[in-house]
């Protein structure tokens, strides 16, 4: 797919936060805010792209020794900054990064779901938005109450 993006057919899974999913999102057209980059925070410099409506994705992640090659070809005297940037502006896809198609082991329809559906929490109220309310029979809780808090 062609990018940067704006019609909702890519997302992207960022695994990790920080200036790299800024990149991501400024180089993909993706953002939390459009609900299509997603963060899964495994403190990996890797991001996986995937066809919405088919799910094909795909693994991207720079070489494990990328930072040691672009030292070890540095001019006497320049920068790393600068190196780096020299490398990534001017080698090859191939010498930058891994690419490995992938099967995702979630379901991608859920994760996506569907835009402006809006419940109550039968315990605290709150409104709960785009699906991710936890169903016990007739009993209607968001996540905080069905007891995935994150905070106390």
């Amino acid at each position: 797919m062609t990018v940067p993006r704006t019609d909702k057919k890519l997302m992207v899974l960022a695994e990790t936060d920080g200036c790299f999913a800024d990149g991501l999102s400024v180089a993909t057209g993706c953002w939390l805010g459009r609900r299509t980059l997603r963060l899964l925070d495994h403190g990996k410099v890797a991001a996986t792209f995937v066809k919405v409506r088919t799910g094909q994705a795909i693994r991207i992640a720079p070489h494990t020794d990328l930072r040691i090659r672009v030292r070890a070809g540095r001019v006497e005297g320049e920068k790393r900054w600068d190196a780096y940037m020299d490398a990534y502006q001017t080698w090859s896809d191939q010498e930058l990064f891994t690419v490995t198609p992938v099967r995702l082991t979630f379901d991608l329809a859920a994760v996506i779901s569907v835009n402006g559906k809006r419940v109550l929490c039968d315990r605290c109220s709150e409104e709960i938005i785009n699906e991710r309310e936890v169903r016990h029979g007739e009993v209607v809780l968001c996540r905080d109450c069905a007891g995935e808090r994150y905070w106390q």
